[in-house]
């Protein structure tokens, strides 16, 4: 069996003191959350109606997300349904995107099924309201996208939301009118919540015995009219359809904000905590958390978003979210065509080139064992090894882990195994001796060994 190292016992204590539960541990959660925890690293696909405008009605420009110009620009259902006849994605290539996202190191995908819209992005038998029927390309590439995505080794999840603008059962009222749906703050008509929920698990029942997903991701539960009680139906409804199903936890009412991580006061449905456009600054040991975030400004496509991230702060971002125990969610939006953006495809193959090297340090790792943040970077941990990432080279040739007191065996550069470091135990910590030019300008790994 191989070794573990031994975080000191002050240490585990501070970890769990700062730690907020998401949902009782237990023996049969952590089998049904081993492959995703070993994961890491995940594609979010933002894809819907909304690609069609991308971002402009009727020549203004949206300043908020894409995928909620319904919303900000108060468009009526029937105006909005209008852009399903443009909505031709003949560029769609499953296979493309999903080897994307293998190339970029990535494990499993998260798409969109329906969106706060209540456009199906899917086959639906109980909506006529979907691609295949509402649209001219009338196929369906969630099937094609789910068969390629098992094709490549990755696992497939959807997202589904539980606000729904589109549906009769819900409605804004604005302006004296109560006609338009889309917006945040979505009322249910009287007597309507049960007709509505029905439907709900109707198309859950189509995804989950059609497509065979490994985790449904919930959003659009801040409504109002939604409760923990409906939350938890929801979860075992799920779950009775799928028991291995991973839900996160906004099928429910728990998170805090976009701080995606549960309230305290009791325990709240779903298996993991979702931080949203954030990491959270402390290491959160024993909760199951997923950090998503865009590459540039929208979840949904926006043809003129060119606020980009670099490939340097996604792949630190990477980095960062596995040193604190968590995944880390990488959203693309496609056109209506069907294509990823230019810009996220660069990103991907980027990323994937330091996940080549480098992956070893991110799959399979659990959070480092420092209390604080390293000075010059983070740390993951995987059985007797640590994994020190460095993102600020120390120009004379010395890499301090302040307070690292354990034993260890060898030090080396994960890109260069074959060549050991020098190492030495000081009163300051542990010491190596590092070559004094960085061998990867974003980020270059060390392993310590015991």
């Amino acid at each position: 069996m191989p070794r573990t190292l031994r975080i000191p016992v002050l240490t585990l204590l501070l970890i769990a003191a700062l730690t907020p539960a998401v949902r009782t541990q237990t023996p049969e959660k952590d089998r049904r959350m081993q492959w995703w925890r070993d994961a890491r690293f995940g594609m979010f696909i933002h894809w819907g109606l909304y690609a069609v405008p991308a971002g402009d009605y009727k020549g203004q420009r949206s300043k908020e997300i894409g995928e909620w110009i319904m919303s900000w620009a108060n468009i009526p259902r029937a105006e909005y349904e209008k852009f399903a006849p443009q909505f031709n994605a003949v560029k769609f290539d499953a296979a493309k995107i999903v080897g994307a996202a293998k190339g970029a190191g990535m494990k499993y995908i998260v798409i969109t099924s329906k969106h706060h819209d209540g456009f199906a992005m899917y086959d639906s038998k109980v909506s006529h309201y979907d691609i295949v029927e509402s649209t001219p390309y009338g196929k369906d590439p969630m099937r094609a996208l789910a068969d390629e995505s098992r094709k490549q080794g990755l696992a497939f999840a959807f997202y589904y939301s539980i606000m729904d603008w589109h549906h009769p059962s819900q409605y804004v009222k604005a302006a004296g009118k109560d006609e338009t749906a889309g917006h945040g703050k979505t009322e249910m008509r009287e007597g309507q919540k049960p007709v509505y929920v029905a439907y709900m698990k109707e198309q859950l029942k189509e995804l989950i015995t059609g497509y065979d997903p490994a985790v449904l991701w919930f959003d659009g539960e801040w409504v109002d009219w939604w409760t923990e009680a409906d939350g938890k139906d929801l979860y075992q409804y799920v779950r009775s359809l799928k028991p291995d199903i991973l839900i996160n936890n906004r099928v429910g009412k728990g998170r805090k904000g976009m701080e995606g991580l549960n309230k305290t006061d009791q325990e709240y449905s779903g298996d993991f905590g979702t931080p949203e456009q954030q990491i959270p600054a402390s290491g959160l040991s024993g909760v199951d958390w997923e950090s998503c975030m865009t590459m540039n400004d929208t979840w949904g496509f926006k043809s003129y978003d060119e606020n980009w991230k670099s490939v340097e702060r996604l792949v630190q971002n990477v980095i960062d979210t596995a040193s604190k125990g968590g995944n880390y969610l990488l959203n693309v939006g496609p056109t209506a065509e069907g294509e990823i953006p230019a810009a996220s495809l660069e990103r991907l193959a980027g990323i994937g080139k330091w996940m080549t090297v480098n992956g070893e340090s991110i799959y399979g790792t659990t959070a480092g064992p420092f209390k604080t943040q390293l000075p010059w970077g983070r740390a993951t941990a995987k059985a007797g090894k640590l994994y020190l990432h460095v993102f600020n080279w120390p120009a004379d040739g010395k890499l301090t882990v302040p307070g690292y007191t354990e034993a260890i065996t060898r030090a080396a550069l994960l890109s260069q195994p074959g060549r050991s470091l020098q190492f030495k135990a000081t009163a300051e910590g542990l010491v190596i001796e590092v070559p004094t030019a960085a061998p990867d300008p974003i980020a270059s790994v060390i392993v310590v060994e015991r």
